[in-house]
């Protein structure tokens, strides 16, 4: 179609192309598929120019946005060699939990390790969105260059096993299971016939009793590494990471590493106040210390860090720390009714509507409740259809998509801490990202009823 209506036409569709470039970026180099498709529509575009010189600013725009995704590398060129990144939580080292997180990709490669039945076990070089099948070949090649006995390798199932002793059979289909392991979950290869003799690791089930880092540490010094390292995971969330996981489910998300890192993260922040309350056996030291993580709390809060700041308040509200009545008796007047306040604010009576309140009159940056946003795209997703008598429900998409708006909102300004460099510094920056905690409630209940016991 010539003239004015054709270029008309021409220009909105490399408009949708843009705002979809735009939108997607980097995630565009794990969709072989969307790649071609691009490329092809990159060239008919450039064809076009020539004819309309109207899209010209368009086409250059384009050009660079294909740059940016790295769509136009010629195919018989090599492919950069990739850099092994850690994933935090279950690959410990005091350099890597201290570099700036970036985004993951189910491209990128980790190292990991996959332990057998008698807890020794073997470091895999993985993608991170590896399949089962993937893992256990992996697993299977190491162990016939080891001096391991002979035929361990045969028929391995691949298991994830929490610190409690619970145990998952992963399916061979199943993939990017790395991001979806608990906060002291492992994996295991083994046989079917040793899998019921599965146990956790030994350090995963010991109990220190004592003081830690947290007693030597200004409350301020956390609460600004908390802020600082949560918006580092929360930045590296891509929006589209919201929705994938909320409408394709456990067994249909690809694209939601970052994303389930960040959930991750906020648990091991509550199982992380609960590990340190109950391992305090001084009934002084440990009102001392609910005192200390209120504190840490409420300047979460004035960081704009909900997400720390729930999790907090959560770890506080753990059965197992509540009902240490003598410890609660011994803390200030004033801390017990600021911790009330807290507790209103996390109240889920009326949606939310305490914390909804409260987050409406803060300007970005902001770290949101991140469990609350799935809450609410989950009500979105479930609550409609998304086809309606064959046709596309736009209602629901728009409702989706202005609440994926929020999140962008939220990061539309960089976090600024005034947080000295010092040895002193680095040290707590180093604890804070790489908590050990307890997560077996079981076990914390254990410890929470020898402490009432001992303060009778």
């Amino acid at each position: 179609m010539e003239g004015p209506e054709g270029l008309g036409r021409k220009q909105a569709c490399l408009a949708m192309l843009l705002h979809f470039l735009d939108t997607y970026q980097g995630l565009l180099q794990e969709e072989e598929g969307a790649g071609h498709i691009i490329k092809d529509l990159y060239l008919l575009i450039m064809k076009d120019e020539s004819l309309y010189q109207g899209l010209r600013e368009d086409t250059l725009r384009l050009h660079q946005l294909v740059e940016t995704v790295e769509l136009k590398i010629p195919e018989e060129s090599q492919p950069p060699s990739k850099q092994v990144k850690p994933l935090f939580r279950h690959f410990r080292r005091i350099d890597s939990c201290l570099q700036t997180r970036v985004a993951f990709r189910g491209s990128d490669e980790i190292f990991c390790r996959v332990y057998m039945p008698d807890h020794s076990y073997v470091t895999i070089r993985s993608r991170l969105s590896a399949s089962v099948q993937d893992i256990l070949g992996s697993v299977t090649e190491k162990l016939q260059y080891s001096e391991e006995p002979a035929g361990r390798e045969d028929s391995l199932i691949l298991v994830a096993v929490a610190s409690s002793g619970e145990k998952v059979l992963l399916q061979p289909t199943e993939d990017c299971v790395f991001t979806t392991l608990g906060i002291n979950s492992h994996l295991f290869a083994c046989t079917r016939d040793s899998y019921e003799a599965l146990v956790p690791l030994p350090e995963e089930i010991q109990v220190s009793p004592g003081d830690t880092e947290i007693h030597r540490v200004e409350p301020e010094d956390v609460a600004n590494h908390l802020t600082a390292f949560h918006w580092e995971l929360f930045r590296c969330v891509h929006e589209l990471e919201f929705v994938d996981y909320v409408f394709h489910g456990e067994r249909g998300r690809r694209e939601t590493a970052n994303l389930e890192l960040l959930l991750q993260r906020c648990s091991e922040v509550t199982h992380w106040v609960a590990t340190e309350v109950l391992l305090c056996e001084a009934p002084g030291k440990r009102a001392q210390l609910l005192k200390k993580f209120i504190k840490i709390a409420a300047l979460c809060k004035q960081n704009q860090d909900l997400l720390s700041f729930y999790a907090l308040v959560m770890g506080l509200d753990n059965a197992a720390v509540s009902r240490l009545r003598l410890t609660w008796e011994k803390l200030p007047g004033k801390f017990k009714n600021l911790f009330r306040k807290f507790e209103n604010l996390t109240d889920p009576c009326r949606n939310h509507k305490s914390y909804r309140e409260v987050i409406s009159k803060m300007k970005p940056p902001v770290i949101p409740f991140v469990p609350l946003i799935l809450k609410d795209l989950t009500f979105l997703h479930e609550g409609s259809k998304t086809l309606v008598d064959g046709l596309v429900n736009i209602e629901k998409l728009h409702s989706v998509a202005e609440k994926v708006r929020t999140i962008r909102k939220y990061r539309s300004r960089p976090l600024c801490l005034d947080m000295e460099a010092s040895p002193h510094h680095l040290q707590t920056k180093a604890y804070v990202r790489q908590f050990q905690v307890i997560d077996n409630q079981n076990l914390l209940f254990e410890l929470s009823y020898k402490l009432e016991a001992n303060s009778q």
